[in-house]
């Protein structure tokens, strides 16, 4: 049985979880308030939607890379690296905005820069639950991860929202700055413990050996292989849609950010009430349950959202679709952590990762064209749907992307019911012992 640290407590990881919850505010205030500038200065989904993909074009290019450092160097050293680089990028736009230097294509090089290291802090703290807790948290603590999302979710667009019109984007840079600052100072007092050395582990193969080890691993472990799959076509069709979000809010009510604000903090209770439920109840004791009967559910409520045109017809669709993604997610990542040993946790969730944001890479590049240039034009003024479909989605560019949104919608709740349907997956707990059930 492979030797790891043995973990005592949740102490650690709850005061990283505080500062990364502090640092996710800041964070989402700066994404908000920079989604507002990009469509008042361009009126373009492709804009905002460009604004992922870079940040995703060099993630996945460095991932193969940062799962084998993960497994090798200081875990903290790693997460207090990607913090910095983060909070220095900051900086450098708040410097371009003051100078009156500051056009989109910053936001792009910004968000490769930061998507690069950003890499490299998400897999070394992914790495680390496993070593900081006991196993029957992984569910408690995954949900956490969602809370402090979904808490950041709550309050930053009510503060962006307003103080957007106050302090401008100059004082919400300021802000997120700061709280970067606080999410470091949290992991520099703690201590992380790392992989212990055993005989195994220092066998360890070459530098370029370990690049192909995670999907090594994936290819073997055939019940994961077929797990990740599913979220490969789930994430395909989630972060197409999501692209498209912003654009569909601001486009149907003619830029109106306080319902946009009101819509994300109905997201966020959704998902902050999903972490609660989980962490008081502890999840679903068949976790991959959990997973599909989460994406169905999100599916099924993204529909609803698409297919309505005003605020209080979005906020309960919203709010259950969150809870649902809470719900599947904290499930998912329970699985994956309680089935990958420790000591190779940074290559394999770096091959997840990398075929992940492959996934989101392509569906973020082709939302913002195929609703600009395909659905847009065919809900507009004698448009080649508006007599078949405009009854349904309305007219203008906002039934045109609600379209888009609906299909992709549609989708997940196909992969949902698909994963519950295919016998290795739903055995997948059964067929596939934890790490530490095994002999080597």
């Amino acid at each position: 049985m492979s030797q790891q640290p043995t973990p005592t407590s949740l102490r650690n990881f709850l005061i990283i979880w505080l500062g990364q919850l502090v640092s996710a505010i800041g964070s989402q205030m700066t994404t908000i308030a920079l989604e507002i500038w990009a469509w008042e200065v361009t009126g373009k989904a492709t804009t905002l939607a460009l604004v992922g993909f870079f940040g995703l074009l060099p993630s996945i290019l460095i991932t193969p890379i940062s799962g084998v450092i993960v497994d090798r160097f200081n875990r903290k050293l790693l997460m207090m690296l990607g913090d910095t680089v983060a909070v220095l990028t900051t900086i450098v736009l708040l410097f371009l905005y003051i100078n009156k230097y500051l056009q989109i294509w910053h936001f792009y090089v910004a968000a490769a820069f930061v998507g690069t290291f950003s890499q490299f802090q998400y897999l070394a703290y992914s790495a680390s639950i496993s070593l900081m807790i006991p196993k029957q948290h992984y569910t408690r603590a995954s949900s956490l991860d969602f809370l402090s999302h979904h808490s950041a979710i709550i309050i930053a667009p009510a503060l962006a929202g307003y103080l957007y019109k106050v302090i401008g984007l100059f004082g919400i840079l300021l802000i997120d700055i700061s709280t970067f600052l606080v999410a470091i100072f949290t992991i520099f007092l703690v201590q992380i413990p790392q992989i212990l050395q055993t005989e195994e582990n220092q066998k360890q193969d070459t530098f370029w050996q370990d690049l192909r080890y995670g999907l090594r691993y994936l290819s073997a472990q055939k019940s994961l292989l077929n797990l990740l799959l599913a979220n490969l076509l789930f994430f395909f069709a989630h972060d197409l849609g999501d692209s498209l979000y912003v654009p569909m809010i601001l486009s149907r009510t003619g830029n109106n950010t306080l319902v946009l604000g009101n819509l994300i903090i109905a997201a966020g209770f959704g998902g902050v009430m999903g972490a609660l439920i989980i962490n008081k109840w502890g999840g679903f004791k068949n976790k991959i349950k959990g997973v599909f009967l989460g994406i169905i559910g999100v599916g099924l409520t993204k529909i609803v959202f698409g297919l309505g045109r005003t605020m209080w017809v979005w906020i309960p669709p919203q709010f259950l679709c969150s809870l649902s993604f809470t719900v599947s997610g904290s499930s998912d990542n329970a699985i994956w952590l309680a089935k990958v040993a420790p000591n190779v946790q940074g290559r394999v969730f770096a091959a997840r990762s990398l075929l992940l944001q492959l996934a989101s890479a392509v569906a973020v590049l082709i939302a913002g064209p195929l609703a600009d240039n395909v659905f847009v034009p065919a809900f507009r003024e004698g448009g080649s749907l508006v007599g078949i479909l405009g009854g349904i989605f309305g007219t203008g560019t906002g039934a045109g992307i609600a379209m888009l949104y609906v299909i992709c919608a549609v989708c997940m709740f196909l992969v949902g019911l698909g994963g519950l349907s295919v016998r290795s997956l739903r055995n997948l707990e059964k067929n596939t012992p934890d790490y530490d059930e095994v002999e080597v």
